[in-house]
Parts: structure tokens; sequence; C-alpha cells
């Protein structure tokens, strides 16, 4: 027995017999040896890692090296509070890395929550409730309003059985389901013959033959697909990983280099040359740098949180910023998942209606004009046949417009409201009597009233070309008209071909009182009213948020499971693949690698998709080199959200899954929030720029301090332990300032940074370089002028430090705007934490120089007034000159740039 075949093609006779069933369902000893065969009904359990192996993997990352290696040196040293400090950064790091661990895992185990608990099922010819785990393929499962599918059934009986599929195909609208087969070419959203597991029952009845249970239905595919994805490292890390490499590379040369050079070349002892080469590593490894990039990340993650983006991975923050591609979902995502009546065609004029979701609030009527009711009679017709021939509710739940019923029927109930009708006096006034509930064999519904008046009338709703063959006439200003069959049928062709779904509304007045609602009585001579279009309509802060997204080079495409004519529609209003046509699922099947990647770079919108579809469409897009953010809610998304670079999953509206498999929770659903977290992403994105412009300079000043005196055959100006004092003064106040700048005026109208971009741009080494050479000038000089004049080796130690360190404090100022002049007041007064840092660091300086227990711990000395004047003067000539060189590449050149 095939556990994968086009069961949806097959006829019911054929099924039963291939599965070796009957209609009164397996003898239980026939269901006991399948379960042996095949197993239990249940998702594989994933492969636990245990927490001690997920922890040891949180130190597998360059970052943690870095720390490493400095926390080693620094006790080597016998510095133990920086030891400490860097060791306690590399635990609440990988604390935090544990937490977040296993994704992939509560991904699979959020889609098992969804599998039914227990099946009502045929055996022995007698009907039993059994565990869902145990039904095995050829059992004959019944299914009832509210039932959630307990496994995949080729359906061999129907009445008006309707099933909710969007965890699935993305559709907001339950299926029509049938017993007769489709085509072999199907997709998913159009197997009608077939209910999946873990889908709903919303109305109606069925019986159904189980055809695929555990890992072989649909959803444990998709399960499957889940747990062979395998997330990839965002652009930071990997940026970072190269950087924190070669670093450590050219450190590690360069101090050999140096003790080679000093022992062999300047004659230095073994013993002092290994002492400078430790201070030169010290100096060169920016043991804070990771500590910032955790912590300006950390601070992206609050800000995101206020506008409504839940980060659920640290480094996901960042890559918000450098995404190329937003792949979205329409239903719930792009739209309000709300069905909302746009247009009423009548005979004698079509009116507009305003207004989206439940809520009863917008007009109908042309140019936003209310029309009032009792001046239309046909509009009066139309909607008081909307409240009747209706089984939904709409009611109103602290302030919100709920629905109980059918989405379809809900909006006609709105667009009545709307309109200025009350659903129970509608309805007191005219009492139904009977009804013939919809089914898929005639398409229709229909229901009986009277008026109090002895008038007995039958309304009927229904597709329109159903309800066209059963008309011979029209309504027409309050009259009964000869019918235009033809007319009716191009206005509902217009209404779909905008991808909005088409009811019509006809009615029949019976000359005697009628003793029941039969099918022959309405088979023919009915008057049409009028039809209706509706939409699931786009959210009005979505368009506007698209249009941003567009504007700042970030392409926005939407894939759905949904119909093709819908999702252009849909398209068209988001401006969304304005030039060209949707791209079906079937049509991605047929192509190659290279075609595939080819059309995923040039179409936007993609409709009738699968789940494998929207993974290949965002591996195809990753493998143009594009950073992908890919958005959804259903079970279906949760593969390409795992895969995508961010997966962004809808708070309110998404499945467990969803939300488990992505990097991103949205708290309200709204695609806008998305814009918002890109903005703040590329705002972090700035912000890490700024700190890495900062911190590496310093290391490079150090460094080249240390190497300068050697080359001079002099003492070192500054100490190893001073250089991991100033590294941990600065990191932890000045560096950490810059995680909180706002964002700059043009950060959504630049293009998306390209995902291949060095870490260091050319303008980061230039000003490296730049800054670096001039720190060297501006301390050793300082500390040369002090040596050779009289002053003490620990007071010329203690100016070259406070040198450094007030360098800083001036540059920092240059680098929280990277090529505008600094000396604005909105730049000056944007950050209050920039002048908290400063004030604290001034009070540590001093400390430092003056403090006696400071002055025995670091060799230092205490300065005099007339050295302090000649720190900042020497300083502040520092900080013009940056600013002269930053003025200069404004001017004359456009090559050095970000």
């Amino acid at each position: 027995m095939s556990p994968r075949q086009n069961w949806w093609n097959c006829s019911v006779a054929d099924v039963i017999s291939h599965l070796g069933s009957n209609e009164e369902g397996l003898s239980q000893q026939e269901a006991q040896q399948r379960l042996h065969n095949y197993g239990f009904n249940r998702l594989p359990e994933a492969k636990q890692r245990s927490w001690l192996n997920r922890l040891l993997a949180q130190f597998n990352n360059a970052l943690i090296y870095v720390l490493i290696v400095s926390a080693s040196i620094t006790a080597l040293l016998q510095h133990w509070l920086d030891t400490t400090v860097i060791l306690g950064v590399v635990i609440i790091n990988a604390v935090i890395g544990l937490i977040q661990e296993g994704k992939a895992e509560k991904a699979l185990n959020a889609i098992r929550a969804l599998l039914s608990p227990q099946a009502l099922v045929r055996r022995n010819s007698e009907t039993h409730i059994i565990e869902a785990a145990e039904l095995v393929p050829g059992d004959i499962v019944q299914l009832q309003p509210g039932d959630k599918i307990p496994a995949d059934l080729r359906l061999l009986k129907v009445r008006e059985l309707h099933i909710d599929e969007a965890i699935l195909t993305g559709e907001s609208q339950a299926v029509v389901k049938s017993d007769q087969p489709d085509t072999v070419a199907a997709p998913l959203a159009e197997r009608f013959s077939m209910a999946y597991s873990g889908t709903l029952v919303t109305s109606g009845t069925g019986v159904g033959i189980v055809t695929s249970t555990g890992a072989n239905t649909e959803i444990g595919r998709i399960s499957g697909l889940i747990g062979e994805v395998k997330s990839i490292s965002t652009p930071l890390l990997r940026q970072v990983a190269r950087f924190a490499g070669w670093l450590s590379a050219i450190t590690i040369l360069l101090a050999a280099a140096t003790f080679c050079f000093g022992w062999l070349g300047r004659n230095y002892s073994a013993t002092d040359m290994f002492i400078a080469a430790v201070g030169l590593a010290v100096a060169a490894i920016p043991e804070g740098l990771p500590a910032i990039l955790t912590i300006t990340l950390a601070i992206g993650v609050q800000r995101m949180a206020n506008r409504h983006a839940i980060i659920r991975q640290l480094p996901a923050v960042e890559t918000l910023g450098s995404v190329t591609v937003i792949c979205s979902d329409k239903t719930g995502t792009l739209t309000r998942n709300e069905m909302t009546v746009t247009d009423v065609v009548l005979r004698e004029e079509a009116y507009p209606v305003s207004g989206v979701g439940y809520e009863p609030k917008g007009n109908i009527g042309q140019s936003g004009v209310q029309v009032n009711g009792g001046a239309y009679p046909d509009l009066d017709l139309m909607m008081s046949a909307c409240l009747l021939c209706n089984d939904a509710t709409l009611q109103q739940n602290n302030q919100h417009w709920q629905i109980s019923g059918d989405p379809t029927e809900a909006a006609l109930i709105t667009l009545a409201y709307k309109y200025g009708l009350i659903s129970d006096t509608e309805k007191a006034e005219k009492p139904r009597l009977d009804e013939i509930p919809f089914a898929s064999e005639y398409r229709f519904m229909a229901t009986l009233h009277h008026d109090h008046h002895g008038h007995y009338f039958a309304i009927v709703k229904g597709a329109p070309e159903q309800i066209i063959e059963m008309c011979n006439q029209q309504r027409l200003n309050g009259e009964d008209q000869p019918f235009e069959p033809d007319w009716w049928l191009n206005q509902a062709n217009e209404l779909a071909s905008n991808g909005k779904r088409v009811l019509a509304i006809a009615y029949l007045n019976f000359t005697t009182k009628p003793s029941a609602l039969a099918l022959d009585d309405i088979s023919q001579g009915l008057t049409m009213v009028g039809l209706v279009g509706m939409v699931d309509p786009p959210r009005p802060e979505a368009i506007r948020a698209v249009a941003m997204a567009q504007s700042a080079g970030i392409q926005v495409k939407m894939i759905t499971g949904d119909h093709t004519a819908t999702a252009a529609a849909i398209g068209r209003q988001m401006q969304i693949g304005l030039d060209t046509d949707p791209v079906t699922g079937s049509d991605l099947e047929q192509l190659s690698d290279q075609a595939l990647q080819q059309l995923a770079h040039e179409r936007d919108v993609f409709a009738r998709t699968s789940p494998e579809h929207k993974l290949k469409l965002v591996q195809a897009l990753q493998a143009q080199g594009h950073v992908v953010a890919m958005t959804g809610d259903g079970v279906n998304d949760a593969p390409a959200l795992k895969r995508a670079e961010v997966g962004i999953a809808m708070g309110c509206k998404g499945t467990e899954a969803a939300k488990q498999a992505s990097r991103v929770v949205l708290a309200d659903d709204n695609f806008a929030s998305i814009v918002d977290a890109v903005e703040e992403g590329r705002v972090v994105y700035d912000n890490l720029k700024k700190a890495i412009m900062f911190i590496l300079p310093t290391s490079g000043g150090e460094a080249l301090s240390i190497l300068a005196a050697i080359a001079l055959g002099v003492v070192l100006p500054i100490t190893p332990v001073q250089i991991l004092w100033i590294n941990m003064v600065t990191a932890v106040t000045l560096a950490m300032t810059l995680g909180f700048e706002p964002a700059e005026s043009d950060v959504m109208k630049r293009p998306p940074r390209k995902p291949d971009a060095p870490l260091l741009s050319k303008l980061l080494i230039w000003r490296t370089c730049f800054v670096s050479i001039l720190m060297v000038v501006t301390s050793f000089g300082m500390y040369l002028w002090y040596n050779q004049t009289g002053h003490g080796l620990n007071e010329s130690r203690t100016i070259a430090v406070n040198v450094l360190v007030f360098c800083e404090i001036f540059y920092l100022l240059n680098t929280r705007v990277m090529q505008r002049h600094a000396l604005s007041w909105s730049s000056l007064t944007s950050n209050i934490y920039l002048w908290y840092a400063i004030g604290i660091l001034f009070l540590l300086q001093m400390a430092f120089t003056y403090s006696s227990y400071f002055q025995y711990l670091f060799q230092t000395s205490g300065l005099t007034l007339i050295s302090w004047l000649h720190i900042i003067s020497s300083t502040l000539l520092f900080f013009i000159i940056i600013e002269i060189e930053k003025y200069l590449l404004r001017r004359f050149t456009l090559t050095i740039v970000p």
C-alpha cells in the first residue's frame, strides 16, 4: 500500500478498494495489524540535544573567541577584575543563547499540538470514539461541525461540508468539500475531495477514509520540511566572524613580529619584550567590542518592542536593517482577514461601498454620500434580502465586532447595517418559515418568509451563473422587468476579474401559501435583484508601509495560496507586481533552479503556492544574494519562516508553529510594523558601525603607541594594565552611549546595504588609520615631551593615559555623526546618555589620577592644573583636525563613503 498517492484524483470505489477497506470500517484485528505496520498517527519526535550540548554550542562563536582570548590575557596579567568582567559577558551571552536555542524543536512541537486528540471512527460496523493516534490507513472517519481533522482523508460522503484550511493554504474562506474526484494536477487549495489533518470543520457533515497518517500527512510533510531546513547565519554574524578572524591573525603576527624585532633588533630582554607583546595584543584586540555589539542589539530589541515587533533572536535586530526583500503572505498580513462588501450592483445603478471589516461604518453610494433607505426600493429589497437569507450573526463585544458563522454572510450583515437596517427587526417583520441550506451540488441557499400581511416569498443567494439560469425577470425601479442575462453575466465577470467574490441575490413571490420550500419551487421563474462583490481588503496602513519599503529600495513580494485573480487584485491595490501577471505554484514546478532564481527576482506576486513553493522562493532569492524577510501566520509558512534570514510571524492570528519558527513576532499583526522594524534595524546597524568606528581607532592608537616606543627604543608610554583600564572604562561608558543614538534623517531614504558589503567600509578603514595615527601623535607626543622635560615616568604615563581618554571623549562627538559636522544643537542634545557617560568617565579619571589606591594599582601620579590645560588643549586640537578631515571629505571627494 503506497503511503502517498493522488487520492483526490481517484474515485470513491477505487480508494476504498486500494486501501482494502469498506464503508462499514476495518475489523479491530485488521486495524491492530495496520497500526503495527504503519505506526501511530503521530508526528515523529525531534531529536533533542542535551542542555549541556546546547550550552557548549553557545561558545562556538567568533565573538566569544575574542572575549575568551581577552580573558586569558587579563588572567595572565593577574588582572582578576577584568577577567571576571569579561568572563561574565561570556557566560551571560551563553545563557541567553541557551534560552533562545531549540526553535526548530519548538516549532515541531507546536505543529504536533494542531493534531486532533480523538476521532469518531467506524470499526466492526460500529461507531467508536478512539484516540486519533490509533488511526490507520483504511479507517472510516465521521466528521461533524467543530471537529479537527485527525488524519488525511479522502471524502466518501459530504453534506454541506465546509473546512477551514487556512493553516495549510492561507485562504481566508472555508472550502466547500465534495466527494467527486479532482484533476490530478489540482493544487492543495483545490483538492475539494480531500480533508487534511489539522484543519477544522466549520459546518456540515461528512465521512472520509484515512489515506495517510503521521509523517505521511500533509501537515507531517511540513513538519519534515521544518526539521530539514537549516537556519542561516545573519549578515552581521558572518561579517563579525570574518572580522574577528582577520583581527586575531593580524594581532598574533604583529605581536610576534614586535617581540622578534625588540629582542633581536633592539636588544631588549625576552621578558621585557614578552610583556610588550602582551600589551600590544591587549591594545589591538578590542575586548569591549562584543559586549558593545550585544548591548546595542539589546537596545534595538527594546525600541522594536515599543513599535510592536517582538525579537526572539538577538541578531535579527541588525538583520532587519539589511533586508533587501520582504516576502509576505496575503491573508491576515497584507489584508485584514475580514470579508467586506465593496460593490452593490443593481440594474438601475451600481453602488460603491466604503468602510472595511465587520465594523458597520461606511457609506453606500457615489462619492461617499450615504443613500437614504426608502427612496431606493430596489436597494431596500437588496439590503433586506442580505439579512433574511443569512445564518451568520454579528455582535459588538468590547468595541470589537465579532462574527459567528460564515465570513461571507457576516459581510452581508455588515452591509445591511451600513444601510441602517437592524437584523432582529427585519427578521421579526419577515420571519423565516423554511430554508434550503447551501450545498455544492446546486450552489445556492434559499429561505422562505412571510410579512404578516399574507405575502409569502423566497429569497435565493448563490453563485451568479447559477442564479442567472434560474431567473426570467429582473428588478428595476421597484418593478419586475424582462430579464437581461448577458448584462448580469458581464457585470459578474467584471467584478470577478478584479479578484472579488461575487454573490447574486434573487427572489420569488408566491401567490398561495406554500407548505414548505422545495427545490422545484425555485428552480425557475426568479426575479434578479442584484449582485454583491466582496473582498478581504488590504490594510490601509499596509499599503503605506509597502510604499515606504519600496522607497527604501526593498522589494516586496506577495506569496499566497489564494486564487490568481484575488492575488492580482490585492497586488494592484498594494502596488505590488503592477506590470506583470501572478506566477502560480504549478508554473514554479516547471522551472530549473536557474530559471526559478531569475523569476523570483523579477516577479512579485505568486499565487496558489504550497509550503514547498514558499521555501523554494526564499532559497532562490537568497541564491541571488538577497537578504530575505518572510512573513506569515500559518503552519504552511513555517518552513520558509525558518529558512529566511528574518522570519516574521503574526502574533495575534498566527499559529504557534509559525511563531516558534520565526525570529520576529508582530504584536499587532500589522505589516506596517515590519517597516518600522526595518527602520529600527537600520538605526541599529548605523549605531554598530559608529561603535566600531569609535573602538577601533582607540585600539589602533594604543597599539601604535607601543610599536612607536619599541621602534624608537624608549620605555613603553602606557603599560598593559593601563591599556586595560582605558579599554574597560571607555567601553562601559562612552561606547555604550552609541547604542542610544536616534535615527539619522536619511535612514529610510537609502537603498539597503549590500549583503556582501564588508563590515569595514572604505570610510571606516580610512577613519581608523587616520584617527589612530592622530591619537599616537597626540598621546605619545605628550608623553615624550613630559618625559624629556624632567617629569617622572609615572607622571608622563598618567599624562599619556588621560590624553588618550580625552581624545576618545572628543572623538565620540565626531563619531556620532559620521560625515556631517558634530557641533550642531540637535546633535549635541539628541542623546542625553552621552553627557551622563562623559560625566562618569571624568570622575573615573579623577580617581585614576588622584586616588592613592589607583596610583598604587596603575602606577599613576597626580597632575597639576597646567598639565590639565595641556591635556585639554592638545585633545581639542585633535577634535578640530578630525572635523576638518570630515569637511574635506564632504567637499572634495565621494570615493570614501560607507
